[in-house]
């Protein structure tokens, strides 16, 4: 049986006629700039985060790029970050004129390392900011970073694999977002929460950056014709904005199919030697973006997975600071040794909310097959 690592086919079938029927007034009204669907998503978003505003843009790389300019993060600044992620956080830094340092990961989140960011900051007497990424559906340690770090160096968070995610801070949860200056979600079609294209969105609490983000989305303009500043054109499209409105009441339960498939592996792969299931901070409720296991000979495993026609993925094959486009920062093979050999062990298997129990039964058989159990 062919396993899909993702299968957005299944989820747009059971909601096909209701996204269908929020799109057909936004064409017929021909009203495909902003408006009141954009402020409507706005809205909600900013309720399922607990922050005062939520700014959408046109992606998450956007999201990032708008955040770090909405902190005057620009040119002879450095900003500290994980070199375990998707490209777009580091790029975004590199393309605002600021330089990217890396902070190795914690070994068994993948999230970054607290101890690793202090020390970088110590070591760094440009840095302006931290970006922490929610890697896989956690959210990292945010209130560990703020505990760390100088007064008032500014946090964001790259919530783009976590939207809805949650952690216990002092007893209290709080929500992915919630509490760094500035958090960034993208809707990439494959995300927990993901449109029928591009889009993102930034949440703060802060009156102040909520103004400029808002400013800065739109060619630095509040006023048509009037520019403050120089500012990008990234605003969230009405169309997406009312697709992912008509699936956002669908989140929760998505989110907890995906954890229960989580545990159905979890239990299924505990007594295998060579496989590491994913370990979740007891403080955090993970949305499971990704399932991802360490595996030995997980090359091996990977092409006997894709010969039997199971879905699978390697986030991510080469660390940022090994990538030929940022050779220019000085780093070497052997300086973030747990990235590096995360970036050997990785691979996530399928784990979206409509993987049937046979289909994950087979992922299951699959992968005790390689191991000969």
């Amino acid at each position: 049986m062919a396993v899909p690592l993702l299968d957005l086919k299944a989820q747009h079938g059971t909601i096909r006629d209701q996204v269908l029927a929020a799109m057909m007034p936004i064409i017929d009204g021909q009203t495909f700039i902003l408006g009141e669907p954009v402020e409507r998503l706005e809205g909600l978003v900013a309720k399922l985060s607990n922050t005062s505003h939520a700014i959408g843009c046109a992606n998450g790389t956007d999201a990032i790029l708008l955040a770090l300019r909405a902190l005057d993060v620009g040119r002879n600044d450095a900003v500290v970050t994980t070199p375990f992620t998707f490209f777009a956080t580091a790029g975004a830094v590199h393309n605002v004129g600021a330089r990217p340092v890396f902070a190795d990961i914690d070994p068994d989140t993948f999230n970054i390392s607290v101890e690793a960011v202090d020390e970088a900051v110590r070591n760094t007497p440009d840095a302006k900011a931290v970006i922490a990424v929610d890697l896989f559906g956690q959210m990292a340690a945010i209130d560990g970073l703020r505990a760390i770090l100088p007064d008032g160096m500014p946090i964001i968070e790259d919530a783009a694999q976590s939207i809805g995610a949650s952690r216990k801070v002092n007893g209290k949860k709080v929500m992915a977002g919630e509490i760094a200056d500035i958090g960034t979600f993208s809707f990439f079609p494959s995300k927990n929460l993901g449109g029928y294209g591009d889009g993102g969105m930034v949440v703060t609490q802060s009156d102040e950056l909520d103004a400029r983000l808002r400013r800065l989305r739109t060619h630095g303009s509040v006023k048509t014709y009037f520019h403050e500043e120089v500012g990008y054109n990234s605003r969230l499209d009405t169309l997406q904005a009312v697709v992912l409105e008509a699936k956002l009441p669908h989140l929760e339960s998505w989110s907890a199919a995906r954890r229960r498939n989580a545990s159905v592996y979890d239990n299924a792969f505990a007594d295998l030697d060579g496989v590491r299931t994913p370990a979740i901070d007891p403080r955090n409720e993970s949305i499971y973006n990704q399932y991802t296991l360490r595996a030995e000979r997980r090359d091996e495993l990977q092409a006997f997975l894709k010969k039997r026609g199971i879905g699978n993925s390697i986030y991510y094959p080469l660390p940022l600071h090994m990538q030929p486009c940022f050779a220019y920062l000085g780093y070497e093979e052997g300086d973030f040794p747990e990235s590096e050999r995360a970036s050997k062990e990785v691979v996530s298997l399928p784990v979206y909310p409509e993987l049937t129990d046979s289909q994950r039964d087979e992922v299951i058989s699959s992968v005790r097959a390689f191991y000969g159990r």
